[in-house]
């Protein structure tokens, strides 16, 4: 039952997370990028910090393993990761599919720094080959123009590169870092400084709330992000992260754009090409072959293979 339980809340999360990006689109037109992930999070760790108050003796993080651990996800999954690839995506050069790629590079570099400080968390060579294939479904699903990427916004696209890096150096820094802190504690408080660190990136860079459009569509963007997509998406993510370890859950990465194509279809009408299914098999092959252990054991579980 865990098994099963462990890939249903995979899937939601790349649901959830792939969804997003729908919420993302329709918020961008009314506020300035990074001030707009800065308020997801102010309002994010806000409900957070609420609900970890409810469910925790002690919501409040205690000694300094558990504030280094807090410091580890505010500037690395929050902050860096969020602030890196909004400022990368201002830039005309980087598309929506090009940054898509990037991003996809994490389960990748997530075994690179897992070398590093998780010997354990270490991949097979059919595991490796189970990432690059999965990667490749993801590039194949964006669809980049080949041209495109070699074209200018090099700059734009490190930072893109840097968010990738940032989201699995954390990951990987904070399953290193195990000190038994409640998951609703450090999600909260590396929500709540995160924002705060962007709030100051968001300043440096000319941005201010007499720019935002309030307007229906922009608090319904707003209000996904900060709940569905942040709150209830990180729960998921560190959950995940605690059982399965950061190479496996960052898979999600791979996963995500599938539903964000089927999301586009079902929601804004946008059609499902050929580049789509043959995206969305290549990440099934890649995933088969990192899980490949695990899912033997349940087809001789249930008497499918001997």
């Amino acid at each position: 039952m865990s098994r099963y339980r462990n890939l249903s809340l995979f899937l939601l999360l790349a649901a959830v997370w792939g969804s997003a990006f729908m919420a993302i689109n329709a918020g961008l037109a009314y506020f300035p990028p990074v001030l707009f992930a800065a308020v997801r999070y102010d309002v994010a760790g806000v409900v957070m910090l609420a609900y970890a108050a409810y469910v925790v003796d002690d919501p409040i993080p205690r000694g300094r393993g558990e504030w280094k651990l807090v410091a580890v996800g505010a500037v690395l999954l929050i902050a860096a990761y969020h602030a890196f690839l909004f400022v990368g995506q201002t830039d005309p050069e980087v598309t929506s599919a090009v940054a898509s790629v990037t991003v996809g590079l994490s389960p990748v570099l997530t075994t690179v720094f897992a070398r590093a400080f998780l010997p354990s968390e270490r991949l097979t060579a059919l595991g490796v080959l189970g990432l690059l294939i999965g990667l490749a479904g993801a590039g194949v699903l964006a669809a980049p123009d080949p041209s495109n990427l070699a074209a200018g916004g090099t700059v734009a696209k490190f930072l893109v590169f840097l968010a990738a890096a940032s989201f699995a150096l954390g990951s990987v820094l904070t399953r290193a870092l195990d000190v038994g802190m409640e998951i609703e504690t450090m999600e909260a408080w590396s929500m709540l400084f995160g924002a705060a660190i962007m709030h100051v990136v968001a300043f440096g860079l000319g941005e201010s709330m007499a720019e935002v459009v309030w307007t229906t569509e922009a608090l319904l963007a707003l209000g996904y992000l900060a709940v569905v997509a942040s709150g209830f998406g990180y729960l998921v993510y560190f959950h995940l992260l605690d059982r399965v370890g950061p190479i496996e859950i960052n898979l999600v990465s791979y996963v995500a754009p599938v539903f964000a194509a089927l999301s586009g279809w079902l929601v804004l009408n946008e059609g499902l090409t050929p580049n789509t299914v043959a995206g969305f098999l290549l990440i099934c092959c890649g995933f088969a072959l990192v899980k490949r252990a695990a899912i033997r054991e349940e087809l001789r579980r249930r008497g499918v293979v001997a």
